[in-house]
């Protein structure tokens, strides 16, 4: 057997190993396009869960305002309805 020979088949052995690893590697990271397509939906979702809490976040402070206004309306009616009553604190 030639040197030429020996190379040769050192090169087919290293070639053989390195497809071996990119069918392994590409096994466990599937198809770019589908892993692409994945991570593009996950980043609109994410974009959509952060504007609907925004706007959750937005919604409870304008009811948390409403319900601060109508304590301070329902104090002042039973204060109002009290001294009506006679029973003024």
């Amino acid at each position: 057997m030639t040197n030429m020979d020996t190379a040769t088949l050192r090169l087919d052995a290293a070639l053989q190993r390195l497809e071996g690893a990119l069918d392994t590697l590409l096994s466990r990271t599937g198809d770019p396009a589908t892993t692409k397509a994945e991570l593009t939906a996950l980043i609109e979702d994410r974009v959509k869960l952060a504007e609907e809490l925004d706007s959750s976040l937005a919604r409870e402070n304008d009811l948390q305002t409403l319900a601060d206004e109508a304590s301070v309306a329902l104090g002042a009616a039973i204060s109002e309805v009290r001294a009506a009553l006679g029973r003024e604190e």
